[in-house]
């Protein structure tokens, strides 16, 4: 703590409410705490930190944070705080079904509430697989007590048969060489063991540690905590300094609105566009926004992407994995090298400015963390987002320009199109249909209303007689997402969504397809007097769900653009403390 900063008297302390009382209900309090083993003098006087844990048996991303909050306590009992484990929704990828974009918001509502109801006066928040972080962040700024965000870190890193193998892109690339017959079943089943050594996060740029990154760059983390791998012995030290430093931050009050600005999330931008990072990011980083009261918008990003070049040589976009960019120097050494696009005096977790916290830092390693002089992906030739907008999209699409096959930028072709991933899988596998790599791919109710939950499914597949061809790559287009960890010409979050009558919901089969990346255009070539037509004749056939957490999400979750929130969640508005009787 800084000898500037004052130190909050016990009395203004929240959970003061629950046990410092003299009445029936303090009374209680105490009881229940003693009731648990703990001796009056653990507890009495001191902050109380929560520890909100998304473990989980389905979460190999998440396998080690019943570990890591024993450092987290360890920290907290250093400080001279009390703390309690409070376990929360593991939104852990590739288990859960549709999507756990399903249940971001869930996980967020579940982490405000958890802080609100309980005598918590700050927290850690375990958490990293991809909507984990965005989630529980959401959860916190609403909230806003002083809290800290402790990364998963991503897995060690991976090899099969001598070459390096990142979770998620390389699933994705040999699965197209099996089903292009270039490697075997009895391949396909060698790599299903080896690929994943670890817990913790894929260990490419995916989506995981898109956001752990931003949310580092933002100042949520202790500094570089998100290139930490996850089994490095430096990953549970890191946890007990978040133990350490959160009863400090609650002895200052430093909570996430003095953290949380424009110019920090503007930091994270920057993160996001020289890691070369998830689609995904585009959706997170806008919901945490409205939560935190800061406008920011997609056009905010696309200029952002069009001054900082893809530096970080990881998977997807570069040849590394995410513990090589770790022994490099890690984030601290790619936003040194950033600094000049940086606000270097905003405020982080640990009390000094982000300048303060990346002057010294050093790369190690400048062919895993390049020079802007020297990017993975120039400028010239990709970028990490693009924003896209035209009669197919008019409220935006996303895609990662810098992942893409350059001869796909511009590109007229016709459209087939799919209202359904079962018919769009069983089709494109047919040897007589009739398709090119000049043909536009569709899928199209795969948004948050029309999935429900805006599922993975934007890397749509290329048809087995095209793979047996050589090709690898062409022009695919949804209103779904895609992992991070994928690559490809796929423009996703197409807004507003087919499901609630976007204009992706007219396109029909033969219909050309115009896409231009540096015009920002995606246009089905179409008259206004045929799309008015298809217009009136449109009937909905997304299903819309009378009961279940999918109604809730179908009937308030907003559209891509602007983060997919609900409605109810979203902005500034103070919940006022729960009244104690």
């Amino acid at each position: 703590m800084s000898e500037k900063t004052p130190k909050r008297d016990l009395s203004e302390l929240r959970s003061q409410r629950w046990f410092a009382s003299d009445d029936m209900r303090g009374f209680a309090h105490r009881q229940r705490t003693q009731q648990m083993g703990m001796r009056r003098e653990e507890f009495m006087g001191r902050p109380v930190i929560g520890i909100i844990n998304t473990w989980s048996d389905m979460s190999p991303c998440h396998a080690h944070l019943r570990d890591r909050a024993e450092a987290v306590k360890r920290g907290v009992w250093q400080a001279g705080g009390y703390p309690v484990e409070l376990p929360a929704l593991s939104v852990g990828e590739v288990m859960v079904k549709p999507t756990t974009m399903l249940y971001r918001n869930f996980l967020a509502m579940e982490c405000e509430e958890l802080l609100r109801c309980h005598p918590i006066d700050g927290a850690v928040l375990l958490g990293g697989c991809d909507k984990s972080t965005p989630a529980l962040l959401m959860g916190s700024i609403s909230m806003d007590i002083p809290v800290i965000f402790c990364p998963a870190g991503p897995m060690s890193n991976g090899q099969w048969r001598g070459v390096k193998t990142g979770a998620g892109t390389h699933t994705k690339k040999y699965w197209d060489e099996l089903r292009a017959g270039n490697i075997t079943k009895d391949d396909w089943v060698d790599l299903e063991s080896r690929m994943t050594r670890s817990a913790g996060t894929c260990n490419t740029i995916g989506t995981a540690s898109t956001m752990t990154s931003i949310a580092d760059a933002m100042g949520m983390t202790l500094p570089g905590a998100s290139s930490i791998p996850a089994t490095d012995s430096g990953h549970p030290r890191m946890a007990s300094a978040c133990g350490v430093r959160i009863v400090e931050m609650v002895w200052e009050d430093l909570k996430p609105s003095k953290i949380l600005t424009r110019e920090s999330f503007m930091n994270g931008l920057v993160a996001y566009m020289a890691l070369g990072g998830s689609t995904n990011a585009a959706v997170h980083m806008i919901a945490m926004a409205k939560r935190a009261g800061v406008d920011l918008t997609l056009d905010d990003m696309s200029a952002m992407a069009a001054k900082v070049p893809v530096v970080t040589n990881v998977f997807p976009s570069g040849e590394y994995l995410m513990e090589d960019f770790y022994f490099a120097g890690g984030l601290n050494a790619l936003l040194n090298k950033m600094s000049r696009h940086l606000a270097l005096d905003c405020l982080t977790v640990n009390g000094l400015t982000l300048g303060e916290n990346i002057k010294d830092a050093s790369c190690w390693n400048d062919d895993v963390i390049r020079d802007e002089a020297n990017p993975v992906v120039p400028l010239s030739k990709g970028k990490t987002l693009e924003v896209l907008r035209g009669n197919l999209a008019p409220n935006g699409a996303v895609m990662k320009s810098s992942a893409a096959n350059p001869k796909f930028l511009k590109h007229l072709g016709p459209a087939i199109v799919f209202d359904d991933p079962a018919t769009m899988n069983k089709t494109l596998d047919n040897p007589d249909l009739d398709i090119t790599e000049d043909t536009v791919i569709i899928l199209r109710n795969a948004g948050p209303v029309g999935a429900p939950g805006m599922p993975e499914w934007g890397n749509l597949p290329i048809p087995k007689k095209l793979l047996k061809q050589g090709v690898r790559d062409m022009v695919r287009i949804s209103d779904a997402r895609m992992s991070g960890t994928h690559y490809g010409t796929c423009v996703l979050h197409v807004s507003p969504e087919a499901a609630i009558g976007g204009p992706l919901a007219l396109v029909e089969t033969g219909d050309m397809i115009a896409l231009d990346i540096a015009a920002g255009t995606i246009n089905m070539q179409v008259d206004e007097a045929e799309l008015e037509a298809r217009r009136a004749a449109w009937k909905p056939s997304a299903k819309l769900y009378d009961r279940s957490f999918a109604a809730l999400y179908q009937r308030h979750v907003s559209q891509a653009d602007q983060g997919c929130d609900f409605d109810f969640l979203s902005g500034t508005e103070t919940v006022p403390d729960p009244v104690i009787f």
